[in-house]
């Protein structure tokens, strides 16, 4: 096993762990390495209540992340209105939505051929 293989195994872990440690909702896991010409290897996905609770659930990921495996993203965009904010840790992209904002742009269903894997809190 590489290197890399653990690292963003542990990755997704430790995003999971601080969308839970702040309720984050409905977490969905999309691998989407049989999938040719991504930008990338997973993509996280869940939901918030509110445009507070989406901001809460993108600072915990980045607080629990920075802490246990000393990394940051990449890039985050959408902290402005955060309706849906995205942060890019270059193998693994986390999505956090609003709940309608999530409905209006199914991004699982735009990536249907990814294999999906519900989280459950």
């Amino acid at each position: 096993m590489t290197k890399k293989k653990i690292n963003t195994d542990v990755l997704i872990a430790v995003i999971i762990k601080g969308i839970e440690d702040v309720k984050g909702e409905d977490i969905q896991l999309l691998d989407l390495r049989e999938i040719e010409n991504t930008v990338c290897d997973y993509f996280i996905i869940c939901s918030g209540n509110s445009n507070t609770q989406v901001n809460a659930i993108s600072g915990s990921v980045q607080k629990t992340v920075s802490k246990e495996i000393k990394d940051k993203p990449w890039h985050v965009e959408g902290q402005n209105n955060s309706e849906w904010i995205l942060m890019d840790y270059v193998n693994v992209v986390v999505h956090v939505f609003q709940k309608h904002v999530r409905q209006f742009y199914d991004i699982e269903s735009l990536w249907g051929d990814a294999k999906i894997t519900e989280i459950k809190s």
